[in-house]
């Protein structure tokens, strides 16, 4: 557009000094003979088109200069730089007589010259955001953006390449990068004065972004009203932005709508890495044994937990963490693994028929019979070195607990042949109704609870429901 002015006001230049130089010639005799010198006027083009005729091109200049001082100072805008949008072209021409007319020259410029500023253009990829008033300020706005969420002194850092000069310590964390994900660039431009922003407008417009449309699956609990207010509408601009909607439409979980959404216009990518001291939990290994009972275990390993240190590189855009890796991991105590073993052993819960002592040595201190004016149906077992009670046979438990008949703490075995045994008087019980035990497996100790004079057992064997004398057994 420049080039095609200039082109212009060179030919009018060209033409007007062709017409001067025959006008001269008509009378250069005049001229000549007299020695005298003639008088220069300027043609005055504002943006080509010719405006008027002044004898001083001087004076329109500092009329122009005079009107950018006194808007700046107008404007109380002293640190910008004043420039006139239009170009502003002369073409002398040497006449005879000079008619010129300043007076509407000046009042043109006046009224319809163009003010502006020389500015800097902030550009975020191919879209121009703003306007600053130097490039220094520019500058700034990106500065101070990424302040927002690096401080001043690791950018400073990053800049001087100095942040990786001490090792990463455990619990301590560094910035790698701050980029941004636009290319910023500036240009220069000249604008209206109330176009230019300041830095910290520049920041937050670069911040705040554009609105960009986006999809909202209506969740449990959603009314249009809420999800107009949740995303910064009104009910009406909710409406505007869904054709087919209205204030009574009824809507579901799952259903989808249009809402607008602030989008920045550039954000800040700050890569972090991070040195962390992590658990590293035990194993568990299980080893089967023949000689436990299936259901049992032991711990033959206490497990202990060990220790790592891990170093992760993430990625935060403004501020909200999107990607985390491992770059490195140590171990630094090694974990102990923890040793279960557990038994296999199968017990036949069908006794074998053959009965073993249900006690550790002892004698009998009373048989099955006459008593003190009553039947006595089992044998009392005392005199024991170990007081613990074994089970006669394989079995299964049918009941285990207190028994109000006097019995005080008693077991009764079913060994599912026939057979039934009760072990009364005991001070403990070990085992519980429908668990499986095995011929000689210790069930309880023997105590004296219930009617009892003394520490023993009561023994009782039942074949079919029939009271058998256990001593018959042996």
């Amino acid at each position: 557009m420049r080039e095609s002015k200039i082109t212009s006001y060179k030919k009018l230049f060209r033409n007007t000094m062709i017409a001067s130089v025959i006008g001269l010639g008509l009378t250069t005799q005049v001229a000549f003979a007299d020695e005298t010198t003639l008088p220069i006027i300027y043609h005055v083009y504002v943006d080509g088109e010719h405006i008027g005729v002044v004898d001083d091109q001087q004076e329109v200049e500092n009329f122009i200069q005079n009107k950018l001082e006194t808007t700046k100072e107008e404007n109380n805008q002293l640190d910008y730089t004043y420039t006139i949008e239009e170009e502003i072209s002369y073409v002398p021409e040497t006449v005879f007589e000079t008619k010129t007319n300043e007076e509407k020259v000046l009042k043109y410029l006046a009224d319809e010259l163009t003010v502006k500023v020389d500015a800097e253009a902030l550009v975020v990829g191919e879209e121009t955001v703003g306007y600053f008033a130097s490039e220094e300020e520019a500058e700034a706005v990106i500065q101070k953006y990424k302040e927002k969420f690096v401080d001043k002194d690791t950018l400073k850092q990053l800049e001087e390449n100095t942040n990786k000069e001490t090792e990463l310590k455990t619990g301590d964390t560094r910035i790698l990068d701050v980029t941004l994900t636009e290319e910023v660039t500036t240009s220069e431009e000249t604008v209206f004065a109330k176009d230019v922003l300041t830095v910290e407008q520049g920041v937050t417009l670069l911040e705040k972004g554009t609105l960009e449309t986006k999809t909202y699956a209506v969740q449990e609990g959603d009314v249009l009203g809420s999800i107009a207010s949740a995303h910064d509408l009104s009910l009406k601009q909710l409406l505007e932005i869904n054709p087919g909607l209205k204030e009574d439409s009824l809507i579901k979980i799952g259903d989808e709508l249009q809402v607008t959404v602030l989008k920045p216009f550039v954000s800040v990518v700050v890569t972090e890495e991070a040195k962390k001291e992590e658990t590293v939990s035990f194993e568990t290994e299980v080893e089967e044994s023949e000689t436990m009972y299936k259901g049992e275990e032991e711990v033959k390993q206490e497990g202990a937990d060990g220790t790592k240190e891990v170093v992760y590189k993430t990625q935060k855009v403004n501020g909200k963490q999107v990607s985390e890796e491992t770059v490195q991991e140590t171990v630094t105590k090694e974990p102990v693994k923890e040793v279960i073993i557990k038994g296999t052993k199968v017990v036949s819960e069908r006794g074998t028929g053959q009965f073993d002592w249900p006690a550790i040595g002892g004698y009998i201190s009373s048989h099955v019979g006459e008593r003190w004016g009553s039947y006595h149906k089992g044998l009392d077992i005392a005199g024991v070195s170990n007081r613990s009670i074994l089970a006669a046979d394989n079995g299964t438990i049918v009941s285990a607990g207190w028994d109000n008949g006097g019995y005080g703490n008693k077991i009764v075995i079913d060994h599912n042949n026939g057979y039934r045994t009760i072990y009364a008087h005991l001070d403990s019980i070990d085992v519980s109704a429908g668990q499986t035990v095995e011929k000689g497996q210790t069930i309880g100790v023997m105590g004296s609870t219930g009617d009892s004079t003394g520490i023993h057992l009561h023994f009782e064997v039942y074949d079919n429901g029939s009271l058998v004398n256990p001593a018959t057994l042996y």
